[in-house]
């Protein structure tokens, strides 16, 4: 095995923290219905919604999976049909972890990541154990693949000057 083949240095989900909003209204629609079938019988019927629903929401959890290689993140999305996206990790421009209240309780956080890929400018990694860690990890991978590939990001404003340069017109 050489140096040059592609690892995987980190594979994770969301946490089902994320459906805390959605199971919750899951079990009060239930607990509504089932007040509701004390009176009617027929209401009983009715748990079949938010148990589906409660299902549907744990499974789009589950079923999201990010991959981190030594090259590219790959992001899976779907329950029926399955989605395989890859951004290469020179792409990825600017890194961001936001931990709200409720992750910080939990020990999870968001990872925002701005990248110069086309179809996938913006991508979002929620809800994941040791955020900080994974971004420091990640950037080191993100310095790293940009010095094999020798890529350098360079960011123009709208004027179509380069950041930082201003406008070299006026030299002289």
């Amino acid at each position: 095995m050489t140096d040059t083949e592609e690892k995987t240095f980190w594979k994770g989900s969301p946490s089902q923290w994320l459906n805390i909003g959605p199971f919750s209204v899951a079990i009060l629609l239930a607990a509504g219905i089932t007040a509701g079938g004390i009176f009617f019988p027929p209401a009983f019927i009715g748990l079949i919604i938010p148990a589906i629903y409660a299902l549907w929401s744990y499974l789009t959890v589950r079923c999201q999976t990010f991959e981190l290689t030594t090259e590219r993140l790959r992001i899976t999305t779907g329950v029926i049909n399955q989605n395989i996206d890859e951004v290469e990790l020179y792409r990825v421009k600017d890194m961001v972890v936001e931990r709200k209240w409720w992750m910080r309780l939990t020990g999870l956080g968001n990872v925002h990541l701005e990248t110069s890929d086309r179809s996938m400018p913006q991508i979002d990694i929620p809800a994941i154990r040791d955020s900080i860690n994974l971004r420091e990890d990640l950037r080191k991978k993100v310095e790293a693949m940009r010095d094999k590939k020798r890529v350098r990001e360079m960011d123009f404003d709208e004027t179509g000057d380069t950041e930082g340069f201003g406008d070299l017109g006026d030299i002289g």
